[in-house]
């Protein structure tokens, strides 16, 4: 009976919701569509998301500056004739993977990967088109209404570094942003954004054919995506040749004319297309970093470093690869060079904290750590500022810094807080009973609340009356969950019990 009572409640919040939203303008249809969303989440939602999305998935691609301040030029041409007036904002991801995505509120990325893949510059026309119809449109407010409910867009401390070489990648654990543009959109929201992405092209004088030909190419290559890369294009944005038709019936409605801008796209790529056989050694060098083989990585990452010297990410790699060698000092100086050529993305600062720490250059760590979270908050940079307090005694900080961690999802920082908080208050942790062993003496029985196992405990037996103390160590290792009884050898009746004070007053993480 209750149960149906909180399923009447929730359908009505929902049905609430809807009569409260009412129906939304479609700005870039015209039709009216219901939302439980407005504008502000939209805006909100890009604006909390759109960094945190881009550090997780390599930061911004830097190399060549000119690169990304093409792509911005194009992306606000077309954003200046779109339905939909937002805080448009264009940036290029440093990641091999083909693909682009657009947030609530204007917030649009096209992954270096994708740009290599390109010819012309209405093809890029034609991807951001598409992607600011997306935002214009409100796509992901629609999607967000559909099936993903009323949810908190919360990245902060839900973010886990993901195991790659050079750090090109973290895991956001929980975010409304990152279920977003990892979503697969509706058959008709990808035939609208095409439609009226052709449309804005029109407007800002592009040859419509960039969009026929961007999806003849996208049709290609979905064929052979298991060795293409192109899974999480094609998982959000499907190809299709109904989609190759209807861009070729589009184009032909509004004639021929615009410029392609072949030869510009060309020229301003010319640096990025020239060394995509580094960005190729770098992910071959991953791959067999991941494979144990080290010396192979090593080799594929300075073949990457002499095709482009001035790519950070691959000064990271190697400065991963000499730590590994427990070379702390010539890692760091890898990482410095990976810094003095890209100062805004989170890990180089997170692994030249981490190297600081070692060298014990406690004030250095603490400033790089800092930073690192302040582009991104990741568990490994509050663990380690964790580590930097306890070394330089402040437990207080060094167990917020654990906290931090421990919530979201570090292991290692979970049993380093028990550790530094099992000095203060064991008893917290091992919970004793008293009783009276069959041979007359004190026993306790002392049972391992934790996960963990626990070594070097000892109980302490206080005599109400004299205030004497006697201590008493338990053997061996207490399991995580594990109960144990220690006979105290202290003779006792089962009436004087109630004399005695029982505890346990040290105890460690097991080694």
């Amino acid at each position: 009976m209750q149960t149906v009572s909180v399923v009447k409640i929730l359908i009505s919040a929902v049905l609430t919701a809807g009569v409260l939203a009412g129906c939304a303008k479609n700005p870039v249809t015209g039709k009216n569509e219901i939302s439980l969303v407005g504008q502000q989440w939209e805006l909100d939602v890009g604006r909390q998301n759109y960094s945190p999305l881009r550090q997780s998935q390599g930061g911004d691609y830097v190399a060549d500056p000119a690169v990304e301040k093409y792509v911005k030029e194009v992306g606000l041409k077309l954003a200046a004739v779109s339905d939909r007036k937002l805080p448009y904002e264009f940036n290029v991801i440093n990641d091999s993977t083909p693909n682009a995505w657009a947030l609530p509120g204007g917030k649009i990325a096209i992954n270096r990967g994708l740009l290599t893949e390109l010819e012309s510059e209405a093809e890029l026309a034609a991807v951001l088109g598409h992607e600011i119809v997306h935002a214009a449109a409100r796509h992901g407010a629609r999607a967000q209404t559909r099936g993903l409910g009323l949810q908190a867009f919360v990245v902060g401390a839900t973010i886990g570094l993901s195991d790659r070489l050079g750090g090109q990648g973290a895991q956001i654990l929980s975010s409304v942003g990152a279920q977003l543009i990892n979503q697969k959109y509706s058959r008709d929201a990808e035939l609208e954004s095409d439609l009226y992405g052709m449309k804005y092209m029109a407007e800002a004088g592009y040859d419509l054919r960039g969009a026929v030909e961007l999806q003849q190419t996208f049709v290609k290559l979905s064929a052979g995506r298991g060795q293409s890369g192109f899974e999480k294009l094609f998982a959000s944005h499907p190809a299709s040749e109904e989609r190759v038709r209807r861009n070729r019936a589009t184009a032909a409605k509004f004639g021929p004319g615009g410029t392609d801008g072949r030869e510009r796209y060309q020229r301003v790529m010319k640096t990025l297309i020239k060394t995509k056989p580094a960005y190729e050694a770098f992910e071959q060098a991953r791959a067999a970093y991941n494979k144990g083989e080290k010396s192979k990585a090593e080799s594929l990452v300075k073949k990457a470093i002499r095709i482009q010297p001035r790519e950070a990410l691959f000064h990271s790699a190697m400065g991963d690869i000499v730590a590994d060698k427990k070379q702390f000092a010539a890692a760091r100086k890898h990482f410095d060079k990976a810094i003095s050529l890209n100062s805004d993305y989170f890990y180089y600062y997170l692994r030249r904290g981490q190297m600081n720490r070692v060298a014990k250059n406690f004030t250095a760590a603490r400033r790089d750590l800092q930073k690192s979270i302040e582009l991104l908050p990741t568990p490994d940079a509050q663990e380690q500022l964790g580590d930097v307090a306890r070394l330089t005694n402040d437990p207080a900080t060094a167990k917020k810094q654990y906290q931090l961690a421990a919530r979201s999802g570090g292991q290692s920082a979970q049993a380093k807080l028990l550790s530094l908080d099992l000095e203060e208050n064991p008893s917290a942790y091992l919970q004793t009973r008293q009783g009276v062993s069959n041979r007359g003496t004190l026993a306790v029985q002392i049972t391992n609340s934790t996960k963990v196992s626990l070594s070097n405990i000892t109980v302490t037996v206080l005599s109400r009356a004299s205030g004497k103390r006697v201590n008493r160590s338990v053997k061996g290792v207490l399991k995580g969950g594990g109960v144990t009884v220690l006979d105290t050898g202290i003779p006792i009746k089962q009436n004087q019990l109630g004399t005695v004070q029982v505890g346990v007053t040290d105890a460690q993480v097991a080694r």
